[in-house]
């Protein structure tokens, strides 16, 4: 069994995941809880939502994400309960295949909707309430997808390229407040949804050939990336990209 780190630093710190149902979020917020982190979450799926609530003790507002005021209002909400949050993992997205020639500009929009446009209206959120603690740490998942020039789904490689860019320029905007915002580059991570949809032999055996890693990527070695970044071990990190891809680029 693999003995991971603690950090005492997140023992009662507020934090806020969104996306945080299943998959790379489910364990961050279970991740969140093992440290004694008052661990919040948003998500659409009541079901799923009530069993990571249930197994962690975490609470959890349901909503759609690509309802910006229905999102700050639930945002607010669980600030209410478990006081304003000093970390946010903006990890929401849907890595949805589809063929270029068929994109419509309404599924286009879509696709940012659900993949960026509520990274920066969750980070616009909590930002005041970190403001006045004296600092934060804001980390965005990104995809290293585009990076290795992945094809089938557009959208959603630009929308992941983007989300660098919000990095970068909203480390800058919030960096004189203490605040630190971040990146973390999942590689192909071996979450449920990918095995039951993607993760072929023949395109497991593929993508392991380009990782200079043998293994594949269980999804709690993105939430242990997340950790470290919230921590204050991580206090002189800002505005970068933190790869969790087993070299697969």
């Amino acid at each position: 069994m693999t003995e991971f780190a603690t950090y005492p630093s997140l023992r009662g710190k507020a934090v806020l995941v969104t996306g945080g149902a299943s998959g790379i979020g489910a364990l961050t917020v279970e991740a969140f809880a093992a440290q004694g982190a008052r661990v919040a979450f948003l998500d659409r799926d009541a079901d799923a939502s009530a069993a990571v609530s249930d197994a962690t003790g975490a609470a959890h507002a349901l909503c759609d994400l690509r309802d910006i005021p229905a999102m700050q209002d639930a945002i607010a909400g669980l600030a209410e309960s478990c006081g304003p949050f000093t970390a946010l993992v903006n990890n929401a997205a849907r890595d949805d295949r589809h063929n270029w020639a068929e994109v419509t500009p309404d599924y286009w929009d879509e696709r940012m909707h659900t993949n960026l446009r509520h990274m920066f209206f969750a980070i616009q959120a909590v930002a005041p309430g970190m403001i006045a603690a004296g600092g934060g740490s804001i980390i965005n998942l990104g995809s290293n997808s585009w990076w290795e020039a992945g094809g089938g789904f557009p959208a959603y490689t630009t929308a992941k390229a983007a989300v660098h860019g919000l990095t970068r320029t909203m480390a800058r905007d919030l960096g004189g407040h203490r605040i630190r915002v971040n990146t973390v580059v999942p590689g192909w991570i071996m979450t449920e949804r990918q095995k039951e949809l993607w993760a072929t032999p023949e395109a497991l055996e593929a993508h392991q050939k380009r990782q200079c890693l043998p293994d594949l990527i269980d999804p709690v070695y993105v939430a242990r990336m997340v950790l470290f970044l919230a921590s204050d071990d991580a206090a002189m990190c800002t505005a970068n990209n933190y790869m969790v891809e087993a070299g697969s680029i």
